[in-house]
């Protein structure tokens, strides 16, 4: 029974991604009756389509992370030789991309089924159907066999996310792909452009040149457009090294399908003006993303929307009082899964269980999973010198080097982390960044410590644990000012 008996529903969630099902599943914990409307639309290329779990479990962390744990083992296998695992031979080991694909989708459709059930023994209703306004409390749900159904309730959760866009070059939709296609990708991708040097971009890059495939990454502006430049620019370089092939400051003019199926990509250089032509087998565009607003009829209910996104006050409510949004949705805010997750359990707290705290999106730590892996939380060393001053602010930093990479003699020359501080007092920390092995795991604990208030005077009194990659944090004694060499002698110096 519902707790609001004028409406069918206390709470419909459009979108059945991680922070429409967080709130979903929260809200019922709470006594509330909820209904939740999940639809993809398949990919314009390929058809290609999912189930439940949003972009993150299908087409997102989930078969990124598997991918790029697929290559750190293809990489692993051949710095085992070094540490006396006997291969015998070496040159024939590879990749069998359709066990790969076969093995991903088949961890990501075991979630679809956990989902479901999940939702069935919460009491949650799934709809697997298109969730259309009619007005602010009333939804229209179009279903598969081509009836309406209509959903009434006190309050209703936009939730539905974003997908890829793709650039207005001619061919670019009927021959190439998204990162929506190629976690399911039933031909191996060949020789492959990747157009956009997002993190997407570069992760997908990533991941193939670490399979065997040549890459190319075509860059339009800049390497990890929003993420502090110096540590955006060591990642391209990192990846460089690995013979990733990057064409900078290039923009596709045309993608033809050739007679032998593959693609012939024209392009420009946007500074010198020099037009090329090359050959691929995979054209990935990777070029932003866009909310998924345009088939909600948000008109009906009177929902303001800004740049294909939904603007929202700090408690996540839009324009109409009883109608709110969360996720990668909300305009101007991190798109990240865990994000999403947390705003949407506060947000049924708020609702349904007399709850007032607010979602905090300060210092919400992300990880690029690039070859070599890139972590960070807080303020980029930019936009701390911007906002504070270059006088006012101070730059610890240093290289480093994994002890792991001693022995198979991998290159240490990308390894390098800093600490972004206030240069009075305590030295308040504004921003961590760090480039090496298992990023996200190693910056996780720092995240809370920032939450915390952490201080330099904090993490440099902070004993490491060693031989770790973490500790090198807190072992940060040269600053940028100083001018001193930030090259350690030895890994212990």
């Amino acid at each position: 029974m519902a707790l609001y008996p004028k409406y069918e529903f206390d709470l419909v969630v459009i979108g059945g991604g991680s922070g429409g099902l967080a709130c979903a599943k929260d809200a019922v914990s709470h006594g509330a009756k909820v209904a939740v409307l999940d639809f993809v639309k398949p990919t314009p290329t390929l058809g290609t389509k999912w189930g439940i779990g949003g972009t993150c479990v299908n087409v997102g962390c989930i078969p990124k992370k598997l991918m790029h744990q697929a290559a750190l083992l293809g990489e692993g296998i051949h710095e085992a030789i070094a540490y006396g695992w006997v291969i015998e031979n070496p040159k024939k080991i590879k990749p069998d991309w359709s066990k790969l694909v076969q093995s991903v989708q088949n961890h990501v459709k075991s979630v679809n089924w956990v989902t479901r059930v999940d939702l069935r023994d919460k009491k949650v209703e799934y709809i697997n159907a298109l969730g259309v306004f009619k007005d602010a409390h009333t939804v229209i749900a179009k279903m598969k066999n081509g009836t309406d159904r209509e959903l009434t309730a006190k309050y209703i959760v936009i939730a539905v996310g974003g997908r890829p866009r793709y650039p207005s070059c001619p061919g670019a939709v009927e021959y190439g792909i998204t990162s929506d296609d190629i976690f399911s990708l039933e031909k191996e991708p060949g020789k492959t452009l990747i157009v956009g040097a997002g993190y997407i971009g570069l992760e997908c890059a990533g991941f193939l040149k670490g399979l065997g495939y040549n890459t190319t990454v075509m860059i339009r502006s800049v390497i990890l457009r929003g993420f502090d430049q110096q540590m955006a620019n060591i990642v391209g370089e990192a990846m460089a090294e690995r013979n990733v092939r990057f064409l900078k400051t290039t923009q596709p003019l045309s993608v033809e399908k050739q007679k032998d199926g593959k693609l012939l990509v024209k392009y420009i250089n946007t500074e010198t003006n020099v037009e090329g032509t090359d050959t691929f087998d995979t054209v990935l565009f990777a070029v932003g993303r866009k909310g998924l607003t345009e088939d909600l009829n948000l008109e009906a209910a009177g929902v303001e929307t800004k740049k294909d996104k939904i603007p929202v006050n700090e408690a996540e409510q839009t324009n109409i009082p009883n109608i709110f949004a969360v996720g990668d949705i909300i305009y101007g805010k991190p798109e990240l899964t865990p994000v999403a997750i947390h705003a949407g359990r506060l947000l049924s707290r708020r609702l349904f269980s007399n709850s007032t705290k607010l979602m905090d999106y300060e210092n919400v730590a992300t990880t690029v999973f690039s070859p070599l892996e890139y972590s960070s939380v807080g303020m980029s060393e930019e936009n701390a010198i911007a906002k504070y001053g270059e006088d006012n602010v101070e730059v610890y930093h240093g290289y480093y080097k994994p002890t792991e990479f001693f022995v198979p003699q991998k290159s240490v020359r990308y390894c390098y982390l800093k600490a972004v501080s206030e240069r009075s007092g305590s030295q308040k920390v504004l921003g961590l960044h760090y480039i090496g092995p298992v990023a996200g795991e190693v910056m996780q604990g720092f995240a809370a410590a920032m939450k915390a208030g952490l201080t330099m005077e904090m993490l440099l009194n902070t004993v490491g644990i060693h031989p770790t990659t973490a500790e090198e944090f807190t072992r940060l004694a040269i600053t940028k000012r100083s001018g001193l060499d930030p090259t350690p002698a030895t890994c212990c110096s």
